[in-house]
Formats: C-alpha cells, structure tokens, sequence
C-alpha cells in the first residue's frame, strides 16, 4: 500500500449536530470460513430475503423492522434542523425548472413526437403532432401515478407503423415492470405483460409492428428470457431462454428494420441472435458464438451488417462489415485506434454516425458509403453528446443531444451530407443565466502519475480564492460520468459551492484501459483517484481544506467510501446514494442478481484467494478504521435489489462501532423505493436537497441560495 501525503490540518469548525444518541444495532458473531481464510459478519442479521415479492416494512423480521424504524427516526431528528434549508434548495430548484418540451425525431410517416413537462408539473407529458397541427395526448405520467407511493416509466416508444406507443412502468420500486401499450387509433391502453419484464433496453415492436419483443426477469431479478406477444393480445411465446447467470440480455431493432437483435453481453463476451423482419416467428440466428474476452454489438448499414467489437485486442473497437444472409466478414470499415474510443454507432441511409471519444470528450464522425468522413467536434472545455435513439433510417439529419455543466441540453439537427447545424430545441429555466458559470477541465497526477481528469463548475463571479467543494465520481463498469448539465448542481454553486466530477478509473473516460486500470485487483486506484483530485483541487487554491464534501451513488457509493477510510480526514462529510459497500459479502453471494454477471469486473472470492484478499482489503464494511470519521450519509430504498439497504446499514453500524470523534452516520432509508427514487421531478428535488443541505451544514459557512 501507498501512503498518501499529509494533509494540512482542515481549517473549518467541526458543524455542531442534535446531542440525539444513534442507534446501536446488535453485533451477533457470524462466522465466516471461506477459502482457508475466516471472517466474523457481526451485522449480517441484518440482511433478509423475503420468500416472495417484495419487501416491505410489515413483512420484515420484528428485530430488523424495530431496527430500521430506529434508523429512520434517528435520520430524520438529525436532519431535522436542516429542514429550512432543504426547504430553500428545493424552492430554488423548482423556481428555475423550466417547462420542458422535448423535440423527438421526426417518424417516416411524418409524426413529430415529443414529450413535455409543464410549468410546475413533475410528470412529463407525451404527445405527438401530425402534419396538420394536431397534437392528440399519448400519455400522461401524473395520471398513470396516481394512487401510487413509487412511479418511474421507461423506454417510451412508437411503433414502426405509428399504430400503437408503448411503454414498460414499474410501480413498486423493485426495477420489475410491466409493458403498457397504446392504440393510437382507437385510445385504448392494454398491459401487455402484467409484471417480471425487464425495461432497461428490455423491449422492442418488430418491424411489422405485430409483435412486442420483450425480456422476463427470473426470481433472481436476472433478464433470462425473450418472449414474443401480439401487439392485440395473446399468449408469449418463448423466443429464447439465456442459461449463463453472467449474462444480460437486450432486444432492439436494427436500423434500417431488417431485424430484431436479440444481445447477450457480459462484461467480457457478447452473442448476438438476429430474427429476421420477413420471418419474425423464426428462431434467431447466432451472427458469431460468444468467445470469453471478446464483445460486439451488431447493427446494419448500406446493405451489411456492422459489427462493432474489441476482438484481436481492440480495446477501444474496431468496425467490421458482414453479409447480411451468411454473415461473412467482407472487410473492416474503421480500424481500430487505441485511445479514439468508438462509443456508439447511429446508421443512416445517407451516412453513418460514430460517436467517439477522445481525450474524455466526445465527437461524431459522419461516414459517408464511399468513405469520405466529416468530423463535428464542439469548444467547450466539457460537454457531452447524446444521440438519440430509434432515429428514421431515411431521415437526411441526425438529431443529437449536446450539454455542458453550465448549459442546459439543446437538441441539435446535423445535416448528414455537410454537417451543417441547426439547432431545433432547448431546455430553458426561468432566470437562468449560463453566462453566470465558468466551466473548467482540470487533471491531477495520480500516485502512479495518471493524469485524472476533472470537470468543474464555479460561478464566474466566484472570487478566485478557496470555496467549499463537492467532488462526486462513479469509475466502475467502464461507465463514464459524463459532463451533464445539472439543475441540482447549478444551485449548490449558487450557495457557494464549487462542484467538480472525478473521471477516476474505472470509467472509459480515457478509453478501455482506462476501465482496465481501475478493475478488479486495480480497483484502489479509483479510490486514490478520488482522493487525488480533492487533494489537486486544495492545493490548487479552489477547495477550502476541511470543507470538501465526497459523493457517490451505488459503485460511486463504493468509491468515495473506500476513499473516506483511506483518507477520513481529507472530508467535511461523504454523501453516498445506495452505496455499493459491504463488497466482499455481496460477492461471496451466489445468489445475488448481479454476482454472476459483474464477476469480471470485481473478482470472485468464492474461487479466487488472491481476488478474496484483494477485496477484503478495499471493502468499506471491513476497512473502518479506529480514529475520526467524517459525518456520512447514507441513502437506502428497502425494495433494492441491486443495492440492498443492509450493505450502507452495516458499513455505519460499524462506523459507529469502531470509529472516533462522535461525528453522526445516518441511514436515510425510503421504504417505497428501490434503487432510484420514484421518477418525478417533485421525488427528485426533495432528495437532492437534503443532501445539499446535508453538504452545506459539514463545511459551515457557504452562502444559503439566493430567494427563489
């Protein structure tokens, strides 16, 4: 282990906390022998696994349930006193959101779909617009909600007729749905798989808009199978039933509606099944056998199929062409590049649209059938592009999403043929200002002399001395934290706060390696990634010592804690959402929904003793130390499969237990929600600002946001 540097002693006063005595949970010896090697979870009582459904705090064990209880009204005493200022964050955050219109492409047969949100509303809207004016309402969030404790839909989508919408909605917070779908002609909605359906990319119309395609979710709460049901109604039918617990599944169809694609990927191997449109109740074709260590998605363009994979070593992707029939390879089309990460690819008739990325920013690249390619790049410091998805193969342009941390998103036409620009739609919030926030890239030399780099966001009448400092960061599963604009974030600054975006290993940020150096038995260097750009930041004169504040969610949640026992005192307080802590536990267990799948990415200690001592050696549940802690807050949702709330309940019992200096670990637990809060803008602001005002009570002294 590699120490890191002394820190100079912080300079804030300690915030001052109600004298209300935490919960002490019972430490019950719990044996552990595994691999030669033994271990005592004193905690682990507190993990439960109902037979059936979901949990609920009625059904939990009576000790567990007094034990929860005991943590919610110790959570809520202590953020009891910063109810008016979460109360002024929230009023803030709904004085400035906008009223929401956004601009869909555009369908062949002429419909402009789009959905809104209204001035003061929390649900969006979803119409479309015909060629005449008429704009019929599709569906109504508010009104789908209703009656409900938790309500998030996804995946809205048209069918490739513009008969029928669909939708897949999930009412209880467990990430299992059900599909709706809606008869434009006739009005009438009908659920079409009444619940276990996976939504995430979880469903698709086939290119006759007959069937639906759609993945079931096993006990486990793992995607396993393919089913195909009538649009009107009828029995599934099974498609495909996946046996290797790692894998996850997708169904799309590809661009020009040749086929569905049926995409079993883990984290190191892919297989994709192709169903033909002219035969959609035939078996799927295997395009290429799955082969650990090589991964592709497949799509298709100018009569082939591209296969966009990292084999013979690609890391950041190469693009291949194969017959449509045979799939025969008939050359590559972008050669592989290391450190130019192919990070999507968009067909049109006209052109084909890469999204890359290149120094951690992204770019397109319109490529042309002969070639010829054009290059769209963008100024600012950060941004990031979205493209958006199920785009009309024969459209002449290219809609896109392009946002900075001080701009909100702008819907962007680019003309295939000249890359001309035209902007078509922007997310405006009433009285704000960009020109009021500076946006910077910055990089910190890591202990090894990685440069990490970072995004920060201050307001440009910030006077340039040290303010207090949220650093958030993810750096796991190769997922990047992209430079996104953030109402939540632009009012923390606007109390003070300077806000910054750790890109630490573990993401692509850099490209491929990038995630490889932040693995596995790399996974520390996240960590020290982290601590590394708070340490940058300090030194550089931006954040005040003493009054940094850390916060990650789920894998996020797994980084700023492990940076938190690394480092205690370099943090004025650590915010992590559903945290991903009690590691070695959670993937010692076979059972759990995403063991098997993210076994690559973490190591397995049921079969590895290398991967068991790595893990034992960075997880936050067995790492706390014995001197002072930062105060820690901790969110949970009791339906959380994938995050349960007993790993952050058992990281701050132990704190509690071991740790110094009386600062206060709390538990703030949703018993009707899930991994993510319910999908309303109303659920969303009423979190975010007790973790603002959570931040602002640990460093003391920032300026409150200005009246709504």
């Amino acid at each position: 282990m590699v120490a890191m540097p002394a820190l100079p002693e912080p300079s804030a006063p300690r915030p001052v906390w109600p004298g209300i005595a935490a919960p002490e949970a019972p430490r019950l010896d719990h044996e552990i022998v595994q691999l030669g090697r033994q271990r005592n979870d004193p905690y682990a009582w507190m993990k439960f696994i109902p037979e059936s459904g979901s949990r609920t705090m009625e059904g939990l064990p009576p000790r567990l349930r007094a034990h929860l209880q005991a943590e919610m009204a110790y959570a809520e005493a202590m953020l009891r006193p910063l109810a008016p200022l979460a109360a002024d964050f929230n009023a803030r955050m709904h004085a400035l959101a906008p009223e929401i219109d956004i601009p869909l492409p555009v369908s062949s047969r002429g419909w402009r779909y789009s959905f809104r949100i209204p001035a003061g509303g929390a649900h969006r809207i979803f119409t479309r617009t015909s060629a005449t004016g008429e704009e019929p309402l599709l569906f109504d969030e508010a009104a789908r909600a209703e009656g409900h404790a938790y309500y998030r839909a996804i995946e809205h989508q048209h069918s490739p007729d513009d008969r029928y919408f669909a939708w897949a909605e999930d009412l209880v917070g467990n990430d299992r749905h059900r599909i709706c779908r809606l008869d434009m002609r006739t009005g009438e909605i009908r659920v079409l798989v009444e619940g276990d359906a996976f939504g995430y990319r979880g469903f698709t119309f086939s290119p006759s808009s007959r069937h639906l395609f759609w993945i079931w979710r096993d006990a486990h709460s793992r995607p396993t199978r393919v089913y195909r049901t009538p649009v009107e109604g009828g029995e599934a039918a099974l498609v495909y039933e996946e046996q290797d617990p790692a894998i996850f599944l997708h169904v799309a169809r590809t661009a020009a509606d040749s086929f569905v694609a049926l995409t079993m990927a883990g984290p190191d191997m892919a297989e994709v099944r192709l169903i033909a449109a002219d035969a959609e109740e035939a078996e799927p074709m295997v395009v290429r056998p799955r082969r650990r260590g090589v991964t592709y998605e497949v799509n298709e363009w100018a009569g082939m199929l591209l296969l966009l994979t990292d084999e013979d070593a690609a890391i950041d992707r190469k693009l291949l062409a194969l017959g449509m029939s045979g799939f025969e390879a008939l050359g590559e089309l972008v050669p592989h590049r290391e450190g130019v990460q192919i990070v999507a690819i968009l067909p049109f008739a006209e052109a084909l649209v890469r999204l890359e990325r290149v120094d951690g920013l992204h770019r397109l690249v319109l490529m042309q059938a002969d070639g010829a390619e054009k290059l769209i790049g963008f100024d600012d410091p950060a941004y990031a592009i979205q493209l958006l998805p199920a785009q009309e193969y024969g459209a002449g342009q290219v809609r896109i999403v392009h946002q900075t941390p001080a701009n909100p998103p702008r819907w962007i036409d680019i003309e295939l043929a000249t890359g001309a620009r035209r902007t078509v739609g922007q997310e405006r919030l009433r009285g704000f200002d960009p020109e009021n926030y500076v946006v910077e890239r910055l990089e910190a030399r890591a202990l090894d002399g990685a440069m990490v780099p970072i995004t920060l966001l201050s307001r440009r009448d910030m006077e340039n001395a040290p303010a207090p400092l949220l650093l958030t960061g993810y750096g796991a599963y190769g997922f990047s934290s992209e430079p996104l604009f953030s109402l939540p974030a632009t009012v923390l600054v606007d109390a003070g706060f300077r806000y910054a975006i750790a890109h630490v290993r573990g993401g692509s940020e850099k490209g491929r390696r990038w995630f490889l150096e932040g693995r596995r038995m790399r996974k520390r260097n996240s960590m020290t990634d982290f601590i590394a750009c708070a340490r940058h930041l300090q030194e550089a004169g931006l954040a005040a010592p003493g009054k940094i504040v850390a916060h990650g969610g789920s894998a996020g949640g797994l980084l700023v804690c492990g940076a938190m026992n690394i480092e205690p005192s370099m943090w004025a307080g650590v915010i992590a959402q559903v945290p991903f802590v009690d590691m070695l536990n959670t993937m010692s267990d076979a059972e759990h929904p995403l063991v098997p799948l993210f076994r690559p990415d973490w190591g397995d200690p049921l079969s590895d003793p290398q991967a068991y001592d790595y893990i034992a050696s960075i997880s936050p549940y067995e790492n706390v130390g014995p001197g002072a802690y930062p105060p820690l807050l901790c969110t949970a949702g009791l339906k959380d499969d994938r995050v349960p709330y007993w790993e952050p309940g058992k990281l701050i019992a132990n704190i509690r237990h071991r740790a110094a200096g009386g600062s206060p670990a709390l538990l703030w637990l949703h018993p009707d929600s899930g991994h993510q809060s319910s999908g309303d803008l109303d659920s969303r602001f009423a979190e975010v600002s007790t973790l603002w005002a959570f931040a602002r009570h640990c460093v003391g002294g920032a300026t409150p946001p200005p009246a709504p």
